[in-house]
C-alpha cells in the first residue's frame, strides 16, 4: 500500500538549438531524473512518468556516469538498473492521458533537470495545465536544476515567450509573462556562472539565453548560491527548486518531506 501518487513530468527533447545555427545533443541527467525518483519509492510513494508524446525521455550521454553519483560505483549501477528496469520508469504515459484521467490523483509534481526541459516543457501547454492544476491547489512542486524552467509553461504565452528569449527582446519576454501564476516566487535553477563552464566543456557552443535571466524576465525571484555545483535548494510555498546536479539528494528530501506535511494536513 503506497502513501499517494507522484507525477513526475519528463522530457522528449534530445537536441538544443545555439547561437550561430546548429543544434547540440542534451537530454535529461540520470541522477536529476533516478536519485529523486528512488527517493519518492523509498519513502512509500508510487511514481508515474509520463512526458508529452508518451515516450521514454532520453539520458544526456555526459550525465551517463559515475562521477555524477560522487564516484559511487554502487549508487551509479542501482541508479542505471532502475532506469532501464523499473516500470515506472519504462510505462510511460502522455502528459495528456494523465490529465484526463485527473490530476486529482496526484499528492506532487517532479520535474528532473539535464537541457532537455527548456527545449519542450517550457512551452508545454499540456506540462503548463499541469503545473497550474498543482500551483491553484498548493500541491508540493519539486524541480531540478534545468527543470525549473518548466514553470514558464504556466503561462499564457509560454511559446511567444519563448521566443522571445532566442530574439534577445527581454521586454517582449517580459510583457508577454504577464499572469504567471509562479511571479514573485522565490526560486533557483542552474546559474549562469555554472552554464558557462557547461558551454565551455560539455555543450561547446553557447545557448541563447541563460536560465536566470529567463526567469527573472518571467517575474520569479531567482537566488542562486556563491559557489558553483555546490548543493542549492529553494522552496517557497509549494515550489521546491534545486540548482545543480549535485542539489539532487537534497531536493529530493525536501520534497519527501513536503509531501509527508501535506498528508497529515490533509
Amino acid at each position: 500500500m503506497t502513501k499517494a501518487k507522484v507525477l513526475i513530468i519528463g522530457s522528449n527533447a534530445t537536441r538544443l538549438e545555439v547561437r550561430g545555427g546548429g543544434t547540440v545533443e542534451i537530454g535529461q541527467y540520470l541522477n536529476e531524473t533516478v536519485v529523486p525518483a528512488m527517493a519518492l519509492v523509498d519513502a512509500g510513494y508510487e511514481i508515474v512518468l509520463a512526458t508529452p508524446d508518451g515516450t521514454k525521455p532520453h539520458i544526456d550521454p555526459v550525465s551517463d556516469d559515475v562521477a555524477h553519483f560522487e564516484g559511487d560505483e554502487a549508487a551509479y549501477a542501482r541508479a542505471k538498473a532502475f532506469f532501464a528496469t523499473d516500470p515506472a520508469m519504462n510505462n510511460v504515459r502522455t502528459l495528456r492521458s494523465v490529465i484526463g484521467e485527473g490530476l486529482d490523483a496526484y499528492a506532487g509534481v517532479f520535474v528532473p533537470g539535464g537541457h532537455a526541459p527548456v527545449v519542450d516543457l517550457m512551452q508545454d501547454a499540456e506540462a503548463g495545465e499541469i503545473l497550474r492544476h498543482f500551483h491553484e491547489r498548493g500541491k508540493p512542486t519539486a524541480m531540478l536544476c534545468h527543470g525549473p524552467m518548466a514553470v514558464v509553461a504556466a503561462m499564457p504565452s509560454a511559446r511567444e515567450f519563448r521566443a522571445a528569449l532566442i530574439a534577445g527582446d527581454a521586454a517582449k519576454a517580459k510583457d508577454l509573462a504577464q499572469g504567471w501564476p509562479y511571479a514573485g516566487y522565490r526560486m533557483t535553477v542552474f546559474s549562469d556562472t555554472e552554464e558557462k563552464i557547461a558551454e565551455e566543456h560539455v555543450l561547446k557552443a553557447q545557448l541563447y539565453f541563460n536560465m536566470v535571466d529567463a526567469l527573472n524576465a518571467a517575474g520569479g525571484d531567482v537566488v542562486t548560491g556563491k559557489v558553483d555545483f555546490d548543493p542549492n535548494v529553494v522552496e517557497d510555498r509549494e515550489l521546491i527548486t534545486g540548482q545543480n546536479p549535485r542539489s539532487d539528494h537534497p531536493l529530493a528530501a525536501r520534497f519527501v518531506a513536503a509531501l509527508d506535511r501535506a498528508r497529515v494536513a490533509a
